[in-house]
C-alpha cells in the first residue's frame, strides 16, 4: 500500500472503532472518491486482503471506479466475476462505454444483461440509447421502452429525443419534445436545436430558440453553430453580440464557432475584436484549440502576419495547428513557406495527416510546382500510409490543369477508384477553358450532360467555353438547358469591411447611399489605369455585345465597385481588403494591380480559391492563378 492510501485507511479504522478493520461502507466511500486507476488498484488490493471484495456494494464501487479512471477492461472483468449482477451493475458498465463512444460494446452489454434475464431500468435505457448509431436499433429500443412503460420517464424521453435528433428525424424528435412541455430538460432543448441546425432548418431552430425563457450558453452555441455551418456567418455574429448583451458568458466552443463565422466573412476587424476578447476573458484561454481557430481566421481574413504571430505564441502545437498554418500559407500563395513548414513539423516528430497533404498540394497548385506535387501525392501512400481522398485528387487535377497538363489531368480522373465529384469536373473544365482546349472541354461537358451530372458551375463553364470561340448558338442552347433545369448562375458579390460594418456589392450595383461618389471614383480609376496602358479585356464578356457595351460591363464588376468604395472611405495609406464569392476575372486582376501602383495602396483580395496581395503594381500570385 502506498503512503497516499494508508492514512485514509488508518483514519477509517480509528473513526469506526472496529479494532483496525476497514468496514464495507467506508471502503465503498473511499472508492467513490478515487480519481485515478492507480489509487483504485491500491484500494482494490487492500479490500481483497481484508476480504471485502465479495461485498456487493464494494464490488460495484470498484467496477465504477475503474470505469471512471479509464480502465474499462478492469471494470468489465469485475462485472463478469460478480455473482448474479443486478441491473445497476450492467447499467454502470453500459453508461461507461456509451459515454466514451464505444456504442457497440455498450449495446453488447445490454444484450448480455437481457440474456441474464434482467429487465432494464429507465437509467439503463437512457444510457443505451446514445449508443445507437442506426435508426433501426433506436426504434427497437423505443418500442421496448414503451412495452416496459418507461418511455414517459424524463431521462428516457430525453435520450430518445437525442437519438432521433442525431438520426435527423426532426418530426419524431419534435413530437417527443412537445410532450415534455411546459418544462423540457435543457438537454432536450439542446438536442432539438442541434437537430434543426444540422438539417439546415434554421427558421424552426430560431423559433424554438427565441421561445426559450432561459437560454444557457449551450443553447446559444447550438444556434450559432447552425448559422455558421450553413453559410450564414452574419447571423452567427449578430447572435453572438446578442449573447454578450444578454449577460451569458461564452465558453471556448462559442469563441471557436464565432471565429469560424468571421473567417467565412473575411472581416478582419471583427476577428481582431474577438481576439482581444479572448485575451481579456477569464473563462476562455488561448489554448491550442482557440489558437488554431485564430490562425485559420486571420489567414482567411487576409492577415497572414497576425496568423503567424498567433501560431508562434501557441505552446505544445499539435498537427492541427501546423495544418492550419500550412493551409494559410498555401491560400496566400506563399508555397515556399508552406513546404518549409512541412519539413519543420517532420523534424519535430509530428506525423502528417490527410489535411496536411491537402494544404501542401494546394500550395503546389498555386505556384505551378508540378514535380513537388507529384512527390507529395506519391508519398501519401508510400511513406505515410494515407489513402488519397477526393480532395487530394481534386488538388492534383487543379495542379496539372493550371500547368497546362490537361490530358494528364484527364487521365488521372479516368484512373481514379473514387467516383469524381462536381468540384473535380469543374476544375478540369476550367483548365480546358483557361488553356483553350475547347475540344476536350466540349467532350467532357457533353459527357456530363448526357449522364445528368452537370451542375450550375459546369453549365456556366460549358457556356463560357462556347462563348470563347464565338459559338453563340451553343451558348443559347446551354442557357436554355439551364433555364429548363431551374439552374441559375450564382451572382458575383464582393464585400468590404469599413469600421466593423460589412458592405456588399454586385456588378452594376446602384443601391449604396454613396453611389454617386463610388461611381465618380470608379470613373477616375478607369481613366487612370487606361493612362497607364491598360486595355480592357472585352473578350472576357461572354455575351454577344458590341465592344463599347462589353467595356461598360467590365467596368462595373463588383470588386471594382468595392475598391472604389474603399478608396473614398478609408485613410490614404490604409490597406483595402476585399472578399469575393467567385473567382476574379483577369481584367479585374490587371486593374487592381495598377490601382495599387497608382494610389500607393496595398489591396488584399480574397476570391473563391485564394488570396491576392496587390502591392505597387504586382501581385503575390505572380499572375499564376
Amino acid at each position: 500500500m502506498s503512503a497516499a492510501v494508508l492514512p485514509s485507511v488508518a483514519t477509517a479504522r480509528n473513526s469506526n472503532g472496529h479494532n483496525g478493520t476497514l468496514t464495507a461502507d467506508h471502503a465503498a466511500s473511499l472508492l467513490s472518491a478515487c480519481l485515478t486507476a492507480r489509487r483504485t488498484s491500491e484500494l482494490h488490493a487492500y479490500v481483497v486482503r481484508v476480504g471485502l471484495d465479495s461485498d456487493r456494494a464494494v464490488a460495484f464501487r470498484l467496477q465504477r471506479a475503474y470505469a471512471a479512471s479509464g480502465r474499462l477492461d478492469h471494470s468489465l472483468t469485475l462485472l463478469h466475476r460478480t455473482q448474479d449482477p443486478t441491473a445497476i451493475f450492467y447499467t454502470s458498465a453500459i453508461r461507461a462505454h456509451s459515454s466514451r463512444g464505444l456504442g457497440l460494446a455498450a449495446l453488447a452489454l445490454l444484450s448480455d444483461m437481457l440474456s441474464d434475464g434482467l429487465l432494464p431500468t429507465a437509467h439503463t435505457l437512457s444510457a443505451s440509447l446514445p449508443a445507437c448509431r442506426g435508426l433501426a436499433l433506436g426504434r427497437a429500443l423505443h418500442g421496448y421502452a414503451f412495452k416496459l412503460s418507461l418511455s414517459d420517464d424524463s431521462y428516457v424521453a430525453t435520450a430518445l429525443l437525442g437519438m432521433y435528433a442525431r438520426a435527423g428525424e426532426a418530426a419524431a424528435a419534435r413530437a417527443l419534445f412537445d410532450e415534455m412541455q411546459p418544462d423540457p430538460h435543457v438537454v432536450s432543448v439542446t438536442a432539438m436545436l442541434t437537430c434543426y441546425a444540422n438539417m439546415g432548418a434554421l427558421d424552426d431552430a430560431r423559433r424554438l430558440f427565441d421561445g426559450l425563457p432561459k437560454k444557457d450558453f449551450i443553447c446559444w452555441n447550438a444556434m450559432i453553430d447552425g448559422y455558421t455551418q450553413h453559410g450564414k456567418p452574419n447571423e452567427a455574429l449578430q447572435l453572438f453580440r446578442w449573447m454578450l448583451r444578454s449577460g451569458v458568458e461564452p465558453d471556448e466552443v462559442t469563441v471557436v464557432l464565432v471565429l469560424s463565422a468571421v473567417a467565412q466573412l473575411g472581416t478582419v476587424e471583427s476577428g481582431k475584436w474577438l481576439h482581444s476578447y479572448v485575451k481579456n476573458s477569464q473563462r476562455v484561454r488561448l489554448n491550442v484549440r482557440v489558437g488554431t481557430a485564430l490562425v485559420d481566421m486571420y489567414c482567411k481574413c487576409g492577415s497572414l502576419e497576425d496568423a503567424v504571430a498567433v501560431f508562434h505564441g501557441i505552446g505544445n502545437k499539435d498537427i492541427v495547428v501546423w495544418n492550419a498554418m500550412i493551409n494559410g500559407y498555401a491560400m496566400h500563395g506563399d508555397s515556399t513557406r508552406a513546404l518549409e513548414m512541412f519539413a519543420q513539423l517532420r523534424e519535430q516528430g509530428l506525423w502528417p495527416t490527410d489535411i496536411t497533404f491537402i494544404g501542401l498540394l494546394h500550395a503546389c497548385s498555386h505556384s505551378g510546382l508540378v514535380e513537388e506535387g507529384h512527390k507529395f501525392f506519391r508519398s501519401m501512400e508510400q511513406e505515410y500510409d494515407i489513402d488519397p481522398k477526393i480532395e487530394h485528387y481534386g488538388c492534383m487535377v487543379d495542379l496539372l490543369g493550371r500547368a497546362g497538363l490537361i490530358e494528364e489531368a484527364f487521365q488521372l480522373v479516368q484512373s481514379m477508384t473514387i467516383i469524381p465529384d462536381a468540384v473535380l469536373w469543374v476544375s478540369l473544365l476550367a483548365a480546358c477553358r483557361l488553356h483553350k482546349n475547347m475540344a476536350l472541354g466540349q467532350q467532357i461537358a457533353d459527357y456530363l450532360v448526357a449522364k445528368g451530372l452537370a451542375n450550375s458551375g459546369m453549365y456556366i463553364l460549358l457556356s463560357n467555353i462556347y462563348a470563347a470561340v464565338g459559338n453563340w448558338e451553343e451558348v443559347a442552347r446551354v442557357r436554355s438547358m439551364m433555364k429548363a433545369n431551374g439552374i441559375q448562375k450564382e451572382p458575383g458579390c464582393s464585400a468590404i469591411e469599413i469600421d466593423r460594418k460589412v458592405y456588399e456589392f454586385v456588378a452594376g450595383d446602384m443601391s449604396h447611399p454613396r453611389t454617386d461618389e463610388i461611381y465618380a471614383m470608379l470613373d477616375k480609376m478607369n481613366g487612370l489605369v487606361k493612362e497607364h496602358g491598360h486595355v480592357p479585356q472585352t473578350e472576357l464578356v461572354l455575351h454577344d455585345l458590341d465592344e463599347t457595351m462589353k467595356e461598360k460591363a467590365l467596368a462595373v464588376h463588383s470588386e471594382k465597385l468595392a475598391v472604389a468604395f474603399g478608396l473614398i472611405s478609408t485613410k490614404p495609406a490604409a490597406t483595402i481588403k476585399i472578399v469575393k464569392n467567385l473567382r476574379a476575372c483577369s481584367d479585374c486582376h490587371a486593374v487592381l494591380k495598377l490601382v495599387s501602383k497608382i494610389t500607393g495602396r496595398k489591396i488584399v483580395f480574397r476570391d473563391r480559391n485564394r488570396f491576392h496581395h496587390f502591392v505597387d503594381g504586382s501581385c503575390t500570385c505572380g499572375d499564376y492563378w
